[in-house]
């Protein structure tokens, strides 16, 4: 007498394979969360260690006791770590603010004017990210030199403008583009200009937009050092970047470890801040462009 076998269930089937593909999807995603905070970890953990032990070879992975001597140093480094940070941020916000002035107004006028040839200005535009920065540095910062904006905050955040430009006109022009035309109609109208156009109904429905560019405007600027090394001269004017590669000297031209993770750590608390504050709105983008 031969045995019957029951087959599973074709929905319990399903179920399991589903299960089964969730639980791999969240192995996977938490695989590459650890793969990414690690380095994250590591160099907190080299902050808090004592001079000697963060610079030990073989190095040590774990504090044997936890020290803030690092963090002490990396403060009262020549000028003061809040000279710094202060020009850090006010070259930044500079930046932000230059960046949304002009894109702002050029992605609305790709996007929605009848500018002659359009596309050919557009490509020119996005042409400028080709060229390496590096190349324009020396002549800018002649240039700068003699109209006396070199060794300046607002020089600086030019140069950084004039990086960034591109492509935020890039994103605000795809942004605007985006927006139905049935509003826009909606509001001539209603009597609106081309002005109250881009201020009511444009610019509330690309905040994603424009928090991208703030986002992008910060993070590179922050980050930024070759320009900011040539073009600040004075002490009291270095950012961040700059007082990172001082603050590393250790005796007889030893890398300090403890203090250049120290730095770091500091370094990436603004970053992190703005894009907490900012990150509702950047998923936001994602999503409608999902939805979408």
């Amino acid at each position: 007498m031969s045995a019957v076998i029951a087959a599973p269930a074709p929905g319990r089937s399903t179920e399991l394979t589903s299960s089964r593909t969730r639980i791999g999807f969240a192995v996977t995603c938490l695989a590459v969360i650890a793969v990414m905070l690690f380095p994250l970890v590591v160099t907190f953990l080299s902050s808090v260690k004592t001079p000697a032990e963060a610079s030990a070879v073989p190095p040590l992975y774990l504090p044997s006791a936890l020290s803030l001597e690092n963090y002490a140093k990396v403060f009262r480094y020549q000028a003061g770590l809040e000279t710094y940070l202060f020009n850090s941020l006010v070259v930044a916000f500079l930046t932000i603010a230059l960046c949304l002035l002009l894109a702002v107004p050029a992605g609305y006028a790709l996007a929605r004017l009848r500018v002659p040839a359009r596309e050919t200005v557009f490509l020119v535009l996005l042409s400028g990210m080709m060229v390496p920065y590096q190349a324009l540095l020396t002549p800018l910062y002649l240039m700068f030199s003699s109209i006396g904006l070199a060794n300046t905050h607002l020089g600086l955040a030019i140069v950084h403008t004039v990086l960034q430009l591109p492509f935020s006109v890039y994103v605000m022009r795809n942004s605007f583009e985006a927006v139905p035309r049935e509003l826009e109609e909606a509001a001539v109208l209603d009597g609106c200009s081309s002005l109250q156009i881009l201020w009511r109904i444009l610019l509330p429905l690309s905040r994603p937009a424009l928090v991208t560019v703030v986002l992008f405007a910060f993070v590179m600027s922050w980050n930024e050092f070759i320009a900011a090394l040539i073009f600040m001269g004075k002490e009291t004017r270095f950012t961040v970047p700059i007082m990172l590669v001082g603050v590393r000297q250790g005796h007889f031209g030893a890398v300090d470890w403890g203090a250049l993770q120290a730095g770091i750590v500091i370094s990436i608390l603004p970053c992190l801040a703005i894009y907490l504050l900012l990150h509702k709105h950047y998923v936001a983008g994602f999503l409608s462009g999902a939805v979408k």
